[in-house]
């Protein structure tokens, strides 16, 4: 069975703000997320940019990841990606 790379990953709105999701296919997601089509919150803030992401070791651990990312205050939640693979465009 072909495993998919699972990714917690953080867009930045329109409107500034922040957005934490899960994807195995990141492309894939940002062109949905570009379109109106990856949530209703992107949807309704518009998308502007993806800011950082990690590979995770599965779909429990992106997760988990994810949740951590959204208990933190806005400043802190790029932080929480230094020290990973990942592109920042702060």
């Amino acid at each position: 069975m072909d495993e998919k790379t699972w990714f917690v990953y953080i867009l930045e709105c329109q409107d500034s703000s922040f957005y934490t999701g899960v994807t195995n296919d990141l492309d894939k997601r940002m062109k949905a997320h570009a379109s109106g089509k990856g949530s209703k919150y992107v949807s309704k803030k518009g998308f502007r940019q993806l800011l950082a992401w990690k590979s995770c070791a599965d779909k429990s651990d992106a997760c988990k990841c994810e949740y951590q990312i959204k208990q933190l205050p806005r400043n802190q939640k790029l932080s929480w990606f230094q020290g990973y693979n990942l592109n920042i465009n702060s």
